[in-house]
């Protein structure tokens, strides 16, 4: 089977090692162009995909768009049994998706119908949803609307977006090649027509802690946006980035510290963060921070 792969994160990655170790022809690997990064971001850095392809002898491609003729031309030129995408980053023409003789396969990180689009992962942490999972999509015109081949579920509990990231990128990478193995068992099923929600782009402004909700909800975002872009409060105009952070059920007027450890006052309840970052600094314990930046109780946090 003559695969293409398409994806950029590190998310993408397991799979595409899952396919190579498994035997799978993989013909060409597409992923974004290199981007702005290193010291100072003034050196173009190629993706988590381009460096794992390169490392493995794949050809790469990282078309700015695919709309044009000829990256379709190009494209259907792989002669490609199946296309396998993964976070890709680009939407994918009719002439795309129709190139491969399979046609192209998504592995999307929740349970469709549940969480479709680009941030899942947070949006289902934000919400406090008990479960979630990856699926593994036949891809059509429609956002993340496609039929289904496979699915499998994990529990969320206390896991950060960047350790259920990592989790479900494995899940994923083993979903999709028992998928491929066996493809006459995995008949596309349609996705159901309830419980449709959309995972909207994650704005860096969602980032602020609101202490005027539910402690709950305040460690909700902690976990959603850990590790990037970190959920944040301001103190005396700096900005403190918290990575971790626990719950109280002491009570006290929102947005306050309530003693001398940084717990923070919700409309119900408190959260105490337990590892925090300042601005252009290395991560600490909050017991590091304090001991060279005392925090008083009934401090005013923003």
């Amino acid at each position: 089977m003559r695969i293409v792969f398409m994806g950029t994160p590190d998310f993408a990655v397991p799979a595409l090692a899952a396919l190579i170790e498994a035997g799978y022809e993989v013909v060409a690997a597409y992923t974004q162009p290199p981007r702005p990064g290193g010291r100072r971001g003034k050196e173009l850095t190629p993706s988590p995909v381009h460096k794992e392809a390169e490392s493995r002898g794949i050809e790469v491609r990282h078309p700015v768009s695919l709309k044009g003729a000829e990256e379709q031309a190009a494209f259907a030129a792989l002669g490609a049994d199946v296309a396998v995408v993964a976070a890709y980053g680009l939407l994918l023409p009719q002439a795309i998706l129709d190139a491969p003789r399979l046609g192209c396969l998504n592995i999307h990180a929740s349970i469709l119908p549940r969480w479709r689009g680009a941030a899942p992962i947070q949006r289902a942490i934000l919400a406090g949803d008990p479960t979630t999972g990856v699926t593994i999509m036949q891809m059509e015109a429609g956002l993340d609307t496609g039929p289904m081949l496979a699915t499998l579920r994990t529990v969320i509990d206390r896991k950060t977006a960047g350790e259920l990231t990592a989790e479900l990128a494995e899940k994923g990478a083993r979903l999709l090649v028992a998928t491929l193995r066996d493809l006459a068992v995995h008949r596309p099923v349609p996705q159901p027509d309830d419980g449709v929600t959309y995972a909207k782009k994650i704005d860096k402004a969602e980032a602020q802690l609101d202490f005027t909700g539910q402690a709950a909800q305040a460690e909700r975002q902690v976990r959603a946006f850990a590790p990037a872009p970190g959920a944040f409060f301001e103190l005396d105009g700096e900005r403190y980035k918290v990575l971790s952070a626990e719950l109280s059920d002491a009570m006290g007027i929102p947005g306050t510290t309530l003693d001398h450890q940084l717990t923070i006052a919700c409309g119900t309840g408190a959260i105490r963060p337990s590892r925090v970052q300042r601005a252009g600094r290395p991560a600490m314990t909050t017991a590091d921070l304090l001991r060279g930046r005392p925090v008083p109780a009934g401090t005013r946090i923003a």
